[in-house]
């Protein structure tokens, strides 16, 4: 994994706080923005989380959730430097400017790529570190815990964005719809789980565990390609409002 130069996030708290001047740094019609909003509300909610009995082991969680963010600060900060970000990302970057990508498409955009790509990652390095495994109770019972955090937050990323396409008419709503419904954070992080197991059995094995990689790595990239494809200008907004993907 290529790491910034950056000093990396320590804590949950830490993960917040960048998000947050990420947020305040970027136009909200940013695709990084977009995702930012979405990624930001799911730490959050996990956050609070961290002190209430909702997970077992709440130590690996936080731990897992900053080696997590850590991986998108390193794409945030390769993006800002000029560098090339990973090819998973680079198709929401790419298209982060774009006009006729609605915002909802950037937020999974983002999804995609740090969770079909960087999460198998961040959970193989969290074991590591902490002497465990993906099999050890309690992990995948957390791993588990958190989709329900996430399927909160993207039910309610989709509802605003159906509130937006009512206005526009069915015919031409209809690609649009077609590629946001492709997506799902749950299915997502069940692919993740199966790379997770994948990637630990390898992890010893280098050139295997270098070609499962790639091969997911091209997957994600597709995926975000397909994800960010400019079909519909996205509705107006009042001033002062944010797009959906909020």
């Amino acid at each position: 994994m290529t790491r910034s130069a950056a000093k990396p996030a320590q804590s949950v708290g830490e993960v917040i706080e960048r998000m947050r001047e990420i947020k305040a740094r970027l136009d909200p019609r940013d695709g990084v923005a977009c995702f930012n909003r979405m990624y930001l509300e799911v730490t959050e909610l996990v956050g609070e989380r961290l002190t209430d009995g909702y997970f077992q082991d709440e130590a690996f969680i936080e731990r897992l959730d900053v080696v997590f963010a850590n991986l998108y600060f390193d794409a945030v900060e390769a993006g800002e430097a000029g560098r090339p970000v990973n090819a998973a990302w680079k198709p929401l970057f790419d298209a982060r400017s774009h006009r006729k990508v609605w915002p909802v498409q950037f937020a999974f955009a983002g999804m995609n790529a740090h969770i079909n790509h960087d999460l198998a990652l961040a959970v193989v390095e969290t074991c590591i570190e902490r002497r465990t495994t993906p099999d050890t109770p309690p992990v995948h019972a957390d791993y588990l815990k958190v989709n329900e955090l996430l399927a909160q937050v993207e039910a309610e990323v989709r509802a605003s964005f159906e509130a937006q396409i009512v206005k526009v008419a069915t015919e031409e709503a209809e690609p649009l719809k077609h590629i946001v419904s492709s997506f799902s954070i749950a299915r997502a992080r069940d692919a993740a789980w199966a790379t997770t197991q994948t990637l630990w059995h390898q992890r010893n094995i280098r050139p295997m565990y270098d070609a499962t990689l790639a091969a997911v790595t091209a997957s994600t990239a597709l995926a975000g390609e397909m994800l960010v494809t400019p079909v519909l200008p996205p509705v107006e907004q009042p001033d002062g409002e944010q797009p959906d993907g909020e």
